[in-house]
């Protein structure tokens, strides 16, 4: 029998074991998760592309709505406070429409249809799901909040050189509104009551905002004061005056904000908590 010295063999021959372990393929590393604000803006522009398609004759609804229910206000309203209350009510119910209605809608039915399980596969992180969608559905209502404000201001004969306002009542009334919206949606247990839980969402919205606060009964006034809309309706309807106050205006729109940060920082838990089930 003949013998090979050792050293000519080729390296890995000596062991079998050892020649499968290096056979293996080492593992792939995962790729870093993504940053918020990247995530938050891809995630903007497809819920925003998404709305844009599907959500147009909706939002021709919910404008159409606005003013017709100003066009029906005008025949027991003539003006004053009373009036201020109407068109800002219904400027910002077409926000609610949009922010709070249909996004609570969206949420129940990705939860429903199994479609958060796509956005859990995703390296992004909860809230850049949570305040892209919103974002985008609350930026949707910026025509619709325009054409309603400018009409019932032509409607009332309420000045028109202060509705730059809207400008930061839309995205903080919208941003509390989509938050609250959300966070229904997702932690609604079925698809049927988050749909339910919009609309009625909308409807104290509507009934809320709309209607002078002085004409409502204590209980309701209470009512009133706790849903986050209400104070994007009195900042803007406090710039219908000759002279606004605009410190109280400015106090509205920063309770409005902090309810804003609030509800959507309780979406994003909703998220976490109906990703993981």
């Amino acid at each position: 029998m003949s013998t090979v010295p050792a050293e000519v063999l080729p390296t890995g021959a000596l062991s079998g074991r050892g020649r499968a372990a290096d056979d293996e393929p080492a593992a792939a590393p995962l790729a870093p998760r993504a940053r918020l604000l990247p995530s938050l803006a891809a995630v903007y522009r497809a819920q925003l592309s998404r709305a844009r398609v599907a959500r147009i004759p909706l939002l021709f609804v919910a404008t159409f709505q606005s003013v017709g229910i100003m066009v029906l206000m005008r025949g027991v309203v003539d003006g004053g406070s009373e009036a201020r209350a109407v068109v800002a009510g219904s400027t910002v119910l077409v926000v609610a429409f949009v922010a709070l209605n249909l996004l609570a809608q969206y949420f129940g039915q990705l939860r429903a249809t199994g479609g958060l399980d796509h956005y859990a596969t995703l390296p992004v992180p909860p809230a850049a799901v949570v305040l892209g969608a919103a974002g985008a559905y609350a930026s949707f209502t910026v025509p619709g909040t325009a054409v309603t404000a400018v009409a019932g201001s032509v409607l009332f004969g309420l000045p028109l050189g202060h509705l730059w306002i809207l400008a930061a009542v839309v995205p903080l009334a919208g941003a509390a509104l989509a938050g609250l919206g959300a966070a229904l949606g997702l932690l609604a247990p079925r698809q049927e009551l988050a749909t339910l839980l919009g609309q009625l969402g909308m409807s104290a919205a509507l009934l809320l905002g709309v209607l002078p606060a002085e004409r409502l009964p204590g209980p309701i006034g209470w009512a009133r004061d706790l849903l986050p809309s209400t104070y994007g309706v009195e900042a803007l309807a406090r710039t219908f005056d000759p002279d606004p106050d605009w410190a109280a205006v400015a106090l509205d729109l920063a309770v409005c904000g902090v309810v804003g940060a609030v509800s959507l920082a309780v979406a994003t838990w909703a998220y976490r908590r109906a990703a993981v089930r």
